[in-house]
């Protein structure tokens, strides 16, 4: 899952080498963190969080593929 997300958050953002994904676990749930520049913040969240649900969507489909719990946070 964690690199799905960083290929996705890497084609949205201009400063790639600023892109960190924190992978958290507790309970049988994952949680990612997705961290990126601020200046790119507005990229990853999209206007109204379109894009921020869109990608929530898309793992979470892996996930169910996998049969693990997911959550995306983006986070500053």
């Amino acid at each position: 899952m964690k690199e799905l997300l960083i290929t996705i958050a890497k084609n949205l953002v201009e400063n790639p080498d600023q892109l960190e994904v924190i992978e958290e676990t507790a309970n049988g749930m994952t949680t990612l963190k997705l961290k990126v520049a601020p200046e790119d913040m507005g990229k990853v969240i999209g206007k109204q969080g379109r894009i921020a649900r869109s990608i929530r969507t898309v793992i979470k489909a892996a996930a169910i593929h996998e049969n693990v719990r997911v959550n995306v946070e983006i986070v500053q």
